[in-house]
């Protein structure tokens, strides 16, 4: 029996922070309870079609999971325990903000099954976490990360992201040193994205954020790479730090495009080259659901080379790379065979190296990485 993940999008968040471009709505509470009815009933709408599937992981992502009541996080779980086939070891993540939680919402947390939390933390800065229209501070933070503890919580997740609106190399240096400092088990650590449409954006064309330049934001990746590769994390992909043991399996799933489902609003799956994605209008929603139909507006399937070229493109997120014999065992080819000459363009250009097993970003690779990626697409 195969493995499969689930994703669940819970689209309801206190505040719209002023970076994000992910469906949530700041202003939609009151259709909390409506729209988790509808997520059941999508639930139970693929209830006979993943038969031959066991659920291996589950991710709760938003928006900000904990702004909803966490009884309607229990029903969600219960349902899927109650309804498909499940593995004895299943780890399930949970995306939550601080001031967003108390004691008795992670309790709850915990009796329902979840064992990794992540918080979407971004910055100590106080001033910062202002100009990004964060809802915490600082403060909130440590007592949200005390709570966990004392409710029993070990797998931790900390969301941090750097290149933020004045801050400076220092400023981002320190971040890290007091989550190590702290003990805390998984550090995400993204640079800034300006999406289109965000009021960051708006902000960025307008010229008023005060960003590192290129240089200054790659000198403190590097660094941040380096501390935490000497305080014993494992530097597994590009943006994602985990002591041993503490890695996220669910993250693994979409780096080695395995299997996936996503359910709730504007959420994407992928049952192998069957790829389908969700409506992102939270009426069509439950309107398409309360007919008792799935709210897929968009489907296609991937032909073998795309499916080749995005084995490529993500496994080199991974730091140890593209596993040679996994591109094999999946496609019966060798990788040289199909790539030799985008892998020999960018190993002359000291981009990427290669052994028996692998193939994989240098340093000054994981700085160029899309100049890399974009030669293995087909097109």
């Amino acid at each position: 029996m195969e493995d499969l993940s689930i994703y669940i999008h819970i689209p309801f968040c206190i505040r719209k922070c002023y970076y994000c471009d992910f469906v949530s709505f700041s202003d939609q509470l009151d259709n909390v309870k409506m729209y988790i009815n509808s997520l059941i009933k999508e639930l139970y709408l693929y209830k006979d079609k993943l038969n031959n599937y066991k659920i291996k992981t589950i991710y709760i992502g938003g928006g900000t999971p904990s702004a909803i009541d966490a009884k309607y996080i229990y029903q969600i779980l219960e349902y899927i325990y109650n309804n498909f086939r499940i593995r004895s070891e299943m780890e399930i993540s949970i995306e939550t903000n601080p001031g967003t939680i108390d004691l008795e919402k992670l309790k709850i947390y915990k009796e329902c099954g979840i064992n990794r939390v992540s918080i979407g933390l971004q910055t100590l800065n106080n001033n910062i976490l202002k100009k990004l229209g964060r809802i915490h501070n600082a403060s909130d933070f440590f007592q949200s990360y005390d709570m966990l503890a004392k409710v029993g919580f070990e797998n931790i997740n900390v969301d941090l992201i750097f290149d933020l609106p004045d801050q400076t190399i220092d400023m981002g240096v320190k971040d890290v040193e007091t989550l190590v400092n702290l003990g805390v088990k998984h550090i995400s650590f993204y640079s800034l994205i300006i999406e289109e449409g965000t009021l960051m954006h708006r902000l960025h064309q307008q010229n008023k954020l005060n960003l590192l330049d290129e240089d200054s934001e790659r000198k403190l990746y590097h660094y941040v790479k380096d501390y935490l590769k000497e305080k014993g994390y494992i530097h597994y992909e590009i943006s994602n730090f985990a002591l041993k043991g503490y890695q996220c399996n669910h993250n693994m799933v979409y780096w080695k495009i395995k299997p996936y489902l996503g359910v709730g609003l504007s959420s994407h799956s992928n049952l192998y080259r069957n790829r389908f994605s969700n409506t992102i209008n939270l009426y069509d929603y439950i309107r398409i659901l309360g007919k008792a139909n799935l709210p897929i507006v968009e489907e296609e399937t991937i032909d073998k080379q795309t499916e080749m070229a995005e084995f490529c493109i993500f496994g080199l997120r991974l730091i140890e790379g593209i596993n040679k014999k996994e591109f094999k065992e999946r496609f019966n080819a060798d990788i040289s065979d199909i790539y030799y000459g985008t892998i020999d363009k960018h190993k002359k250009s000291g981009l990427l190296i290669e052994d028996n097993n692998f193939i994989n970003f240098t340093n000054k690779g994981l700085d160029l990485a899309n100049l890399v990626e974009i030669d293995f697409l087909p097109y």
